[in-house]
């Protein structure tokens, strides 16, 4: 299979006898993706191929999803996935609103500076979400890393086709 595939929640376990699953949601769009009728793919963490299903039924219970796919029919079968990812294919990702990102739209890019000329800061490695706005890890060239948090003051612009972030460095930021 040559197509990206995207997470959107992790099995982490069985509930009942019939073949639900407990998933918890990696997606701020969990209501489409867990709706029924909705394609998934099913990634063991053991590698192999992705597993094609479709969604049944879902109800949101304890800050997690129960659902019952169409091929699987009972808690035997469902065993298997624990640990396993739910992940959706490219062209099923919602479009987003303007200034709005996927992480793996922003993992990878360069960060310059605003300055003139500009300077390269790094890479961004990771994204972190601990509260009001998201913070994102930019690695130097020397191994050293720089937090910037994602608000319109630092983050200038985004080039998502040429994977370069322009910000601008606040006083104390560095």
């Amino acid at each position: 299979m040559s197509e990206k595939l995207f997470t959107v929640g992790k099995i982490v376990n069985t509930h009942g006898i019939r073949g639900e699953i407990k998933v918890v949601p990696h997606t701020d769009f969990a209501e489409q993706r867990f709706a029924s009728k909705s394609q998934l793919f099913i990634v063991s963490p053991k590698g192999g191929r992705p597993v094609p299903v479709t969604v049944e039924s879902s109800r949101f219970h304890k800050n997690m999803y129960v659902i019952k796919f169409k091929e699987i029919s009972g808690i035997n079968e469902a065993e298997k996935y624990k640990e396993s990812l739910l992940k959706i294919s490219e062209e099923l990702q919602e479009e987003l609103p303007e200034n709005e990102y996927y992480f793996h739209e922003i993992i990878g890019c360069r960060v310059i500076t605003d300055d003139e000329p500009a300077e390269e800061l790094g890479t961004i490695t990771e994204i972190l979400t601990p509260g009001a706005n998201d913070v994102w890890v930019v690695k130097t060239p020397k191994g050293t890393e720089i937090l910037l948090p994602s608000i319109p003051d630092v983050v200038l612009d985004v080039d998502k086709v040429s994977k370069i972030v322009r910000v601008h460095l606040m006083e104390g930021l560095l």
